[in-house]
């Protein structure tokens, strides 16, 4: 595999709350999204998620918290951990989750994105 940019990839993204899939490590994927807005509540029951902020900001919203994120900072959601980000500005972040990880675990909105969605080429 051939090495890649991340600064280039982020200015691949073109569509905001739509993870892309950049490689594999194991059993997870590394995916980027530009987040703005925001997503919807959400759990994944099975699987933890990580999430590593790029670049900007965003507040991830617990049922009883909310975890300010800016550049750099590195947040783990649990599984079973009822969660939704929410970015005022355009805010970059880098995911590492489980290949069997749901965008949006079983919640649907016109925003959630398929695993075949999140493979598309950049």
């Amino acid at each position: 595999m051939k090495p890649m940019n991340i600064n280039e990839s982020f200015e691949k993204v073109l569509e905001y709350c739509s993870p892309r899939i950049i490689s594999s490590v194991e059993n997870c994927y590394v995916k980027i999204a530009k987040v703005i807005g925001e997503l919807p509540w959400h759990v994944h029951e099975k699987e933890d998620e990580l999430f590593i902020i790029h670049s900007g900001s965003l507040v991830m919203e617990l049922e009883n918290e909310l975890i300010p994120l800016k550049e750099g900072d590195v947040y783990l959601v649990k599984k079973g951990t009822n969660h939704r980000p929410v970015a005022t500005e355009v805010c970059e972040v880098i995911l590492i989750e489980k290949k069997s990880t749901e965008h949006t675990g079983k919640t649907m909105s016109e925003i959630t994105r398929s695993l075949d969605d999140q493979l598309r080429q950049l």
